[in-house]
């Protein structure tokens, strides 16, 4: 298990408690809207994986840079690492592979393959979760009568995926990737 792995699997407790949150409130006697932490968790659990996106990167990356490390062509790429990670930012399948296959030529999300899920599946299930964690984040819901933006079942089955999906690409070697190409 890579560093960024372990980073995560703390980082989706968030998500994690904040959907345990919610079902203790909604049995509560207190009178709460616990609405707002369903969005908030999903909103965490996908912060959870870009995070471990940027740290999977980084792992990866500072091996590679290791034998240029303080020239000028590695304070040179460095610079061009960091630029590229401040605008890294909801990494959908396409903005994850793209940073992948720039610096190691390696499509990442062809290793995206666990219990049901295929790499297509597994991308586009990703891309409306990326899709959903904006609207959870820039809209409230203040209709009443309006139906909840996420459902309790959606969040759990959002941390479930995003948990599948780090496992699925913490296994795969870029490496060997490499080796075999």
């Amino acid at each position: 298990m890579t560093k960024a792995a372990k980073s995560f699997e703390l980082a989706i407790k968030d998500a994690e408690d904040l959907l345990a949150r919610f079902d203790n409130e909604k049995t509560s006697e207190i009178v709460r809207n616990p609405e707002s932490l369903k969005r908030a968790g999903m909103v965490m659990a996908l912060a959870a994986w870009e995070t471990y996106v940027k740290d999977r990167f980084q792992e990866e990356i500072e091996v590679w840079l290791l034998a240029v490390n303080g020239s000028p062509l590695g304070n040179f790429v460095q610079r061009r690492i960091d630029e590229d990670l401040k605008r890294f930012f909801n990494p959908n399948s396409a903005r994850t592979k793209l940073l992948f296959k720039s610096y190691f030529e390696v499509d990442i999300t062809s290793a995206w393959k666990w219990d049901n899920y295929h790499p297509p599946q597994a991308r586009k299930t990703l891309d409306e979760l990326i899709s959903k964690r904006g609207d959870a984040a820039h809209q409230a819901n203040t209709c009443p009568g309006q139906p909840h933006l996420i459902k309790r079942d959606e969040l759990e089955k959002a941390i479930r995926f995003i948990k599948g999906l780090v496992r699925a690409t913490d296994n795969f070697r870029i490496a060997n990737q490499i080796l075999k190409n």
